[in-house]
């Protein structure tokens, strides 16, 4: 059976290269391609980020139960007016992003810089893998365990061990406020007790616990053609644009890949072909092609989303993420469920005692706790329908925006985000009694 899944990886891959050649015209080509690389992002996201801009920030690290090294930087703002620390606000990203996510834009429209500004006491997170982060206490990232995650860890072990430390070091409990796959996992964290009762509240933009009506052409194509389970039945462990070298298990060659999909003129594989994701999209975005219409058929269509600044983006973008988590996802999407991880039925009774992976009720969130969502309708992830499915699943009514014309990256980056959604976001904690000290 390994067999056959590699053979089919390899004609995928063949098939994968055939693309790629009608994109690259020519040795001279490709390498003007490659010398569009992006550099790496080594001094850490405070010095290579924030600080830039003015703003005080310190790196701080902690460790998840299962050893993962977390780095977390905390930030303030550079008025001297604001003389004290506001209440904690904890930053999670989405997938393939990390903490520089909330610091693309300028300081007047990017939502870190505006809290810090606001007089919160900021908080960026950064889960396992990613660049801001700090690897494994034992393992390297060459090794097969240390990408044996989804999801599903990054909400029990890495963000609750976040929030744990945040509490710890301010003695507050805290704001949550998370982004596309950040919003999974927020509301499966929340779902546990020890985790929910050191949370103030939680703000979620494009909310997903529910993946069923999924619109994206592109990602329902990957999903139909299974093209995660061939990753990992290749061996592929690590999903990386900009990984030098490569995490292959079953098939004994040097690092020429497969390639996976970012777009539907984009097909790369991440931890294959190191940065050539990245060169072959600067690429196309070069007069070739408009990168919001490459967006569209992953995100949905973007009103507001600033192109002009594609080249600042992926100095930092994309950032690692595991094979077993683009998996998880996708199973998310084949079965309708907000669930653990589907390990098939005899694992699945090895590791939960039942043939079914457990899935996460939402009704067990506290029903005291306060929840603002900001949703859009062009949102090709975030579906209005599996919104409305979380929603009616939740204890509580949660503080609700409803943005026709956005779509899934609009949240994050679109030049108006300020005035069209994160007011809003401010306004509800504001009404709800949480400090800050502008």
């Amino acid at each position: 059976m390994e067999l056959t899944a590699a053979a089919i990886g390899v004609a995928v891959a063949l098939s994968v290269l055939l693309l790629l050649s009608t994109a690259v015209n020519s040795a001279e080509d490709f390498i003007a391609a490659s010398n569009l690389r992006r550099k790496s992002p080594t001094a850490g996201l405070c010095a290579d980020v924030i600080e830039p801009s003015g703003f005080p920030c310190s790196e701080h690290t902690t460790q998840t139960k299962d050893g993962f090294v977390l780095g977390l930087q905390r930030v303030s703002s550079p008025s001297v007016t604001v003389r004290q620390r506001g209440s904690p606000v904890l930053l999670i990203h989405g997938l393939l992003m990390a903490g520089d996510a909330w610091f693309m834009d300028f300081p007047d429209q990017s939502l870190g810089f505006i809290l810090a500004n606001r007089g919160f006491d900021v908080w960026v997170g950064n889960v396992r893998g990613t660049r801001w982060s700090h690897g494994h206490k034992s393992l390297s990232e060459r090794d097969k365990k240390f990408w044996d995650w989804s999801w599903q860890e990054l909400a029990l072990f890495d963000l609750g061990e976040m929030i744990r430390y945040i509490y710890s070091v301010t003695n507050s409990k805290v704001l949550v406020v998370g982004h596309s796959q950040g919003t999974i996992m927020s509301l499966a964290a929340l779902t546990q007790p020890d985790i929910a009762k050191m949370v103030e509240a939680a703000a979620l933009l494009c909310p997903i616990s529910y993946l069923e009506h999924v619109t994206a052409p592109f990602v329902l194509r990957l999903v139909k053609m299974r093209l995660d389970e061939v990753i990992l039945a290749m061996g592929i462990h690590e999903l990386n644009f900009k990984r030098s070298y490569c995490n292959f298990d079953l098939l004994p060659i040097h690092p020429l890949h497969i390639v996976h999909a970012f777009s539907k003129l984009l097909i790369t594989s991440s931890d294959i072909f190191s940065n050539l994701g990245t060169s072959i999209m600067d690429m196309m975005c070069d007069g070739h092609m408009d990168c919001a219409d490459m967006l569209y058929s992953i995100t949905g269509k973007n009103c507001c989303f600033n192109s002009s600044r594609i080249d600042y983006y992926l100095e930092f973008e994309p950032h690692p993420t595991s094979s077993k988590n683009l998996h998880h996802l996708f199973q998310m999407i084949r079965e309708g469920t907000f669930a653990m991880y589907d390990y098939g039925m005899w694992k699945n009774l090895m590791y939960y005692s039942q043939p079914k992976p457990p899935t996460f009720d939402l009704s067990s969130i506290p029903s005291s706790l306060p929840i603002w969502m900001g949703y859009g309708g062009n949102d090709a992830l975030a579906d209005i329908s599996d919104v409305k499915h979380t929603l009616k699943e939740l204890p509580s009514k949660p503080d609700l925006l409803y943005l026709e014309n956005y779509g899934h990256i609009d949240f994050l980056l679109s030049v108006k985000a300020k005035e069209d959604v994160y007011d809003s976001m401010l306004a509800f904690f504001t009404s709800l009694g949480t400090s800050s000290s502008y």
